[in-house]
Parts: structure tokens; C-alpha cells; sequence
């Protein structure tokens, strides 16, 4: 036995790189073991994964734990959100998930907004306008390009999804996933048999949606993990709402994550509709709301960007007047999904130091420009910002949310905050608590506090006006998909 005081929990971030694993602590947060496996997510016109990687990924990142993970009581996992994952009668992958970043179903996103109403009524019936990125239009595409494909589908899973069931045996999502694909009436918190029968999808291949504090079910026998027979499963979720459940996050607390995508979000009690689809009205995994808005573009573009120029990703230098729209993989915020990278104002004297804040700055003005529309009117707009993520330790990343935000930054110590929410959930299933409440006792969201510096007003305003004169190019290769 560890030496842990209480008893053990495993959370599971099953991301798009890669699956961790940690081995919690209930009684006092400690992280008493970890693990993490990589995965290969393809490049071209598409982003898929074979689903199995995730399970192979997920069986050595728990080996890497050792014994703690024998000594778990319950499991957590909370995925990267959107991807379709589609199996057969034997529960094998139909094809690969088409993840959240694929943007070839941006051209069935519009079709699907111009059949069922047009974007308030989507807004108003599923909490979101739905993008490329939304399971909805993903499966749209795949019933356009791959009947044959959609004809073999015995199941609908999300990421999550997938790996829960295979350690339970059972179908099922959360809330907070489910409001993610773009046929969950968020209102009626139930699929949307409108939307569904639009699509072609028979609601009885969807899991059934397990509510806050429900246990999913145990595990099962004939498995690879470390895990007894009968361990209890949490619901999981997606990976922002366990963020949200790592943080321990009470309603108006702003974040910014800095990750493969970059997302701005805060809990809130009001059900989120926004007609203009730039934020997402998702439901959190608790019963609340998590209004959000995602970028496509985050850390892997800028690093892309440091290593065109041959420069180390701190490398930056104050800019003077260049733009740069870091668009690499199409834009989800603003919805541009056929925009690709974008130069301006290059000079003989610009610096390769320049160029890379340069990508730096337009990173961070497509998730602050959305930040107001996330947060409740009420909402105490001098709070500071909590900066999470894999960039969130970036002394060029933070700097960069400092000048352009005008908010004091907090940096919270705790990492993986997504295995760590997951962890939360597990660990409410125990002892009957409320897992946020779980994670404000584990102190996850402690760290330093930034001041807030004069907000670079100036800035923002030109990426803002190039951004204006140039939507007619950006948004050329829209209809190529």
C-alpha cells in the first residue's frame, strides 16, 4: 500500500498528442504517480486518430504508474471533445476519428446552419452555431463521402466516450461532452431528434448521457489496466469542463488555456445561446454552464512559426508594426476554416525576434476578443486571468496575455488539470462531494499572481484592422473543402 492517507484515484487526459494518467490522492490532492504515452494524429487535408492508440496509450501510461494504480478505487476520464468516433457490431473503429481540428465538414457546417433555421435557432436549441469542428458536421461529411463507411456504424462514441466503454462495457457520455456535438438540445438536455434524424443518425447508436455524480458503471473483467474487477468509473467529460473541475472554478473566473487549440472559458449559471457562434454554449460537468470560445491555433503554431525563423520559442522581440495571423490550420475564432497564415507589414528592418511576437499577438487577440462575450455581465472584468495549458509557464506566452489583456495573470502551480478534474470526479463518486469542491480542497488553482500591466490597446486595434481588410482572403479557401 502507498502512502497515501486516503484512498487512491486515477484522472485521464486522453488529448490529442498524447494520454496521461494520474494517481490521486481524495484525501489531500497529492499526485502519488503518473504516466503518458504519445499518439499520432495524421497531417494533411484531414486530423484523424486510430482510436486504439488512445487505448494502447492509455494501458502504458497506467503501466508507467506501478502499483498506486492497482489501489485505485475509482476512474476518471476526461478526453479532447468534438472527435467522431465511429464502431462496428464488434466495437472495432469503423475508420479513424476525425478529431476536433479536422476542418473538411466546414461546407456541411454551413449547410446544416442554413437548413434547420439559421444560427439563432441553432443557438437557441443546441447552446452553440455549429463550426467544422462539432461532431454534427462531421458525421454530415462522413455520410457525403463515405456511405459505405456510415452503413457498417454500430455506435457513436466521442473520445471519451470510447475508452469509458471499453473499460465498462457500457455506452455512455456526460453533459458536458454531449454539448459539444451539435445534437444535444441544451435546453431539453437531451439529443435532438430533429437534428438527428436531419443527419441521418439513429439516436439507439448514441451512449446514453450519465448525469452529475452518476456512476457510469465498474470495470469490467478482460482488460489490459491495472484496475480490479468492479472499480467504479465516473462519467468523464471533455477536456475543457475537467480543466474546469481541476480548477475547483466557481461561476465568472476567467481562463485562458494556451494548448494545442487555445480556448478562453468561465462556469456560469445562465445557459449560454450566442447567435454569432463565437462562443460555444457547452454545459459543464457539473450542472452549470461553460461558455467557451476555441482557436485553432495556439501553441503549435507559434512553435511552428520559432521554428521556421530557427529560433528558440522566448526569442522574442517588441514588435514594430508587423502583423501576423497565425492561421495554420484554418480558424475556427474568427470561423474562417479554409484561412491559412497571414503577413503584413514586413519591412527591411523587421526582425525574425519581431515576427515571432508578431504570431505570439495574434494567438492571444482571437481568444481575448472573445473573452468578453464569455463572461456574464456581472462578472468582475478586474478578477485575474487564470493561464493554464502547456503555454501557460511560457514567460513570452505570458507576457504577451499580460500587455494585451490589461489583467493581472495568475499562473496556477498544479499540472494536468484536465487528469487532475477527472481525478475530482473519480474522487466525488467516494466521497459524495461536489468534485469542484473537491479540487478548491486539493488548493489546485494556487499560484503566482502577474500584475496586470497598461493593456496594448494599439496593437490589438491593427490585428483587429488587418484582420477586417483581409477576411476576403482569408476566407478564399473556405468552399476547396
Amino acid at each position: 500500500m502507498s502512502a497515501a492517507e486516503g484512498p487512491l484515484v486515477v484522472g485521464v487526459d486522453t488529448s490529442t498528442q498524447s494520454t496521461k494518467a494520474l494517481v490521486v490522492d481524495v484525501a489531500t490532492g497529492q499526485v502519488v504517480a503518473s504516466g503518458q504515452a504519445s499518439h499520432t494524429v495524421t497531417t494533411g487535408a484531414g486530423r484523424e486518430s486510430d482510436p486504439r492508440q488512445w487505448w494502447n496509450a492509455l494501458c502504458e501510461a497506467l503501466s508507467q504508474c506501478g502499483d498506486a494504480a492497482r489501489e485505485a478505487a475509482a476512474v476518471s476520464i476526461g478526453g479532447q471533445q468534438h472527435g467522431l468516433v465511429t464502431l462496428d457490431a464488434h466495437g472495432e473503429p469503423v475508420r479513424p476519428a476525425l478529431l476536433w481540428n479536422d476542418v473538411r465538414s466546414a461546407p456541411q457546417a454551413r449547410r446544416l446552419i442554413e437548413e434547420l433555421g439559421g444560427a439563432k435557432t441553432w443557438a437557441e436549441r443546441t447552446g452553440s452555431v455549429p463550426g467544422a469542428s462539432f461532431t454534427v458536421t462531421k458525421w454530415a461529411w462522413l455520410a457525403e463521402h463515405e456511405p459505405e463507411a456510415v452503413r457498417a456504424v454500430k455506435a457513436v462514441r466521442l473520445p471519451h466516450d470510447y475508452l469509458t466503454e471499453r473499460l465498462t462495457g457500457q455506452g455512455t457520455t456526460d453533459r458536458g461532452d454531449a454539448s459539444g456535438t451539435g445534437w444535444w438540445a441544451s435546453g431539453a438536455e437531451a439529443y435532438d431528434t430533429e437534428v438527428l434524424a436531419h443527419v441521418g443518425l439513429d439516436p439507439a447508436l448514441l451512449p446514453r448521457v450519465v448525469r452529475p455524480g452518476e456512476v457510469a458503471g465498474t470495470v469490467r473483467d478482460g482488460h489490459d489496466l491495472p484496475f480490479s474487477k468492479g472499480t467504479l468509473v465516473a462519467a468523464g467529460t471533455g477536456d475543457n469542463a475537467a480543466a474546469a473541475l481541476g480548477l475547483g472554478l466557481r461561476p465568472g473566473t476567467p481562463v485562458l488555456s494556451l494548448g494545442t487549440s487555445g480556448t478562453v472559458y468561465a462556469v456560469s449559471t445562465h445557459r449560454p445561446a450566442d447567435p454569432t457562434g463565437t462562443v460555444a454554449g457547452f454545459a459543464d460537468a457539473r450542472g452549470d454552464w461553460l461558455p467557451l470560445a476555441c482557436t485553432l491555433n495556439c501553441t503549435l503554431a507559434v512553435d511552428r512559426v520559432a521554428a521556421l525563423l530557427g529560433l528558440d520559442r522566448e526569442a522574442v522581440e517588441p514588435g514594430t508594426g508587423v502583423t501576423l495571423l497565425p492561421y495554420l490550420d484554418g480558424e475556427r475564432t474568427p470561423n474562417l476554416p479554409g484561412a491559412s497564415g497571414l503577413l503584413h507589414g514586413l519591412r527591411h528592418d523587421t526582425t525574425g525576434g519581431q515576427l515571432l511576437q508578431a504570431a505570439y499577438d495574434g494567438a492571444v487577440h482571437s481568444l481575448l476578443g472573445a473573452l468578453d462575450l464569455v463572461l456574464d455581465a456581472d462578472t468582475d472584468r478586474s478578477a485575474p486571468l487564470l493561464l493554464i495549458g502547456g503555454g501557460a509557464r511560457g514567460r513570452a506566452w505570458q507576457q504577451t496575455v499580460r500587455r494585451l489583456s490589461g489583467r493581472p495573470v495568475q499562473v496556477p502551480e498544479a499540472k494536468e488539470l484536465v487528469a487532475l478534474g477527472a481525478a475530482a470526479q473519480a474522487a466525488g463518486l467516494l466521497t459524495g462531494e461536489d468534485p469542484a469542491a473537491v479540487a478548491r480542497r486539493w488548493d489546485t488553482a494556487r499560484g503566482p499572481v502577474l500584475d496586470a500591466v497598461e493593456r496594448d490597446q494599439a496593437t490589438l486595434d491593427r490585428i483587429s484592422e488587418v484582420l477586417s481588410d483581409a477576411s476576403p482572403l482569408l476566407d478564399r479557401g473556405t468552399d476547396t473543402n
